[in-house]
């Protein structure tokens, strides 16, 4: 089939890069526009659409996908398939029939569990044991279309959300070839997804991202890994923000209020809700990601100095 894809981040990319290597012709990549990025805030193009110059194929870069100038040139290109994979931005009914084969969207969770933006990440939040990776047609609602087909993914007790989405988005690209696949032979049908176990995944934010030291320790490493790498948890010591990266729980550990920080040769114990976490790195205000012991050794935190 003749595909243009749609997608935005570095998790978009083992999905094209799969598609490239398939027996489809990737004809054209849609992505969002160019966007600041690092120190100088140059725009820089998106990581499918730096990719998609390397391979000689055309980039669309609408601001709208509803731009009249955009849909003429996706009706010129002609594409059967528009296969998704974290575009990010809702494709609306004007273009939702130009390809035959309509747009196949690769969700990362186990629909209709967690719709919406931050699958993987409320999945590590919840506390979720399994997750995976769908594929659906795509309809005017938020991820509501009929499934063509899953694959399943264990959630390790370690598992930061970059840990996890980086094997969804690989064994996600299997699974969107298997189904472009079976979409052309006519072999796949989608299915409708169930009426119960519906639930939303909004993105989280700078302010979802505060550790709330108050909370038990198994919902603060939850927290810390839904966030990482994005969009980064954080705490504050002395009045300023510090970054803090995966902990680990120490059921044993002394009673500490929450937030109160023991540190010792080896390891930098916070208090929380119930028993202890040690951090494991954090990263001060205008400095880079240092093991916790180190920062400990460097700011001497004094007897019940707590974080915030």
């Amino acid at each position: 089939m003749r595909l243009v894809f749609a997608g935005t981040p570095q998790t978009a990319v083992p999905a094209l890069e799969a598609l490239l290597k398939s027996r489809h012709e990737v004809v054209a990549v849609i992505t969002r526009p160019d966007a600041p990025a690092g120190r100088g805030r140059r725009l820089m193009p998106s990581p499918v659409g730096q990719r998609a110059a390397e391979a000689g194929i055309e980039v669309l870069r609408p601001a709208k996908v509803k731009d009249p100038d955009f849909l003429d040139r996706l009706r010129a290109i002609g594409p059967d398939c528009c296969p998704v994979v974290a575009y990010g931005a809702l494709i609306p009914p004007v273009a939702l029939d130009i390809p035959r084969h309509g747009w196949i969207n690769l969700h990362f969770s186990l629909l209709p569990a967690w719709r919406g933006a931050a699958p993987v990440q409320r999945a590590v939040l919840h506390g979720d044991d399994i997750t995976g990776a769908a594929t659906f047609h795509i309809e005017e609602d938020l991820d509501t279309g009929p499934v063509y087909g899953v694959v399943t993914e264990q959630i390790l007790p370690d598992d930061t959300s970059g840990d996890l989405l980086g094997r969804l988005a690989e064994t996600g690209a299997q699974l969107l070839v298997a189904t472009l696949d079976g979409v052309e032979e006519g072999e796949l049908e989608a299915r409708p997804q169930p009426g119960d176990g519906v639930s939303y995944a909004p993105k989280l934010t700078p302010d979802d991202a505060h550790v709330d030291w108050t909370r038990p320790a198994q919902h603060v490493d939850r927290l810390i890994r839904a966030c990482t790498p994005a969009p980064g948890a954080w705490t504050t010591f002395r009045g300023e923000r510090l970054k803090v990266g995966a902990v680990r729980l120490v059921p044993d550990g002394p009673a500490l209020a929450p937030g109160e920080l023991r540190a010792t040769k080896s390891e930098t114990l916070a208090g929380t809700g119930s028993h202890p976490v040690a951090l494991g790195e954090v990263q001060p205000q205008g400095k880079q990601r240092m093991a916790a012991a180190d920062w400990a050794r460097g700011v001497r935190p004094a007897d019940e100095e707590a974080l915030i």
